[in-house]
């Protein structure tokens, strides 16, 4: 009975994941057109035109038109394997995720906690919900002509997202909103613990704001996620700059996940 009920949760989990990144209508990417202000390197992955490719999607390599994540399957299997072991293996804590667009990676984790009946685990969504900010080159010189700001299509509204969760039927108190721009919400996010801290602000300072702001609340045994790690060059450098001067003596081991994000453990 017991294997049964396992056997299910997974079946749930897995088609929750397949939906949010919509491997089963299989929508087309935004077409080039919209991408037209985007700096080269982010939109040579736009180059093709308006037919499903399996193999962007699975990579998280286009940016779709329907779906509800553009994280790709693979970093979508990298959260559920993690968010599944930190309940299993009773690792205190919250989740967030900081930079959230269309919410998908927050609504995966809702449902996994829904799943096992986590009663007492936190959802956190954090976003401006208006896009990404302006660079502010004279203090992060790592942001000098970031484009990121001028992409419409990357904010979307709080009531957006929220209209994601409500349509899995995943809208509850254990999700919570952190909207405006992290440097002014996260450092007085009412976190306690998180099991699983996931950064996708794709800039050095968004990624830097939640590094400082979040790292020390992630539990020991627990998770980081960097999604644009290998996207962009100045959220990988604000991950080494960060550890090098606030962890210099933790062991920390970067493992990849599919050539974009990667992900290491709280040792402590």
């Amino acid at each position: 009975m017991k294997e049964n009920a396992a056997q299910v949760r997974r079946m749930y989990i897995d088609l929750l994941r397949d939906i949010i990144v919509n491997e089963i209508y299989r929508d087309p990417p935004v077409q080039r057109n919209l991408l037209r202000n985007i700096a080269q390197k982010i939109a040579k992955t736009q180059r093709r035109s308006d037919v499903f490719d399996e193999r962007k999607r699975s990579l998280g390599l286009d940016w779709p038109s329907v779906a509800h994540s553009m994280i790709g399957r693979q970093r979508m299997d990298n959260l559920r394997d993690l968010a599944c072991e930190v309940i299993e293996k009773g690792i205190p804590g919250d989740f967030i995720e900081t930079g959230v667009w269309r919410g998908g990676a927050c609504i995966l984790v809702r449902g996994i906690f829904k799943a096992y009946g986590e009663t007492g685990r936190t959802v956190w969504v954090a976003d401006s919900f208006e896009g990404l900010p302006k660079p502010d080159a004279a203090k992060y010189a790592a942001d000098r002509g970031d484009r990121h700001h001028e992409l419409k299509f990357l904010a979307i509204s709080q009531q957006e997202v929220e209209a994601n969760f409500a349509v899995y039927g995943l809208l509850d108190e254990q999700v919570r909103f952190l909207k405006g721009w992290f440097k002014d919400t996260l450092p007085t996010a009412p976190i306690e613990k998180l099991a699983i801290l996931r950064l996708d602000g794709d800039m050095y300072q968004s990624t830097m704001d939640g590094l400082e702001n979040l790292y020390g609340k992630v539990s020991p045994g627990g998770y980081i996620i960097v999604d644009d790690y290998h996207a962009v060059a100045g959220c990988r450098q604000a991950v080494h700059d960060f550890l090098g001067r606030a962890a210099p003596d933790e062991k920390v081991a970067i493992q990849e996940i599919d050539g974009t994000g990667v992900f290491w453990q709280r040792q402590i």
